[in-house]
């Protein structure tokens, strides 16, 4: 590796809104963050769960393949009484 082309590595102070700070490795002089995982919904469980329908559950409203098993389930049962 060449001397002197390579930003120096070191500890520095990381600062968030909320007040909380920690340290890590970086080349920059100071890190600010917006949120942290002291005020972050998710790590707090402070998150709103917001319930939609899955993909699955759309799709199958989408195509209507609840009604097309129960026809199947109904065949079977037809084919098994003979």
């Amino acid at each position: 590796m060449k001397d002197k082309i390579h930003p120096k590595y070191e500890t520095v102070t990381v600062r968030c809104v909320c007040g909380n700070t920690f340290e890590t490795k970086s080349t920059s002089d100071k890190l600010d963050v917006q949120i942290c995982e002291k005020c972050h919904p998710f790590y707090t469980g402070k998150q709103r769960s917001v319930q939609k329908a899955g993909r699955i559950e759309r799709f199958n409203k989408k195509y209507k393949v609840e009604e097309e098993e129960e026809e199947v389930v109904e065949e079977d049962e037809t084919t098994n009484e003979n």
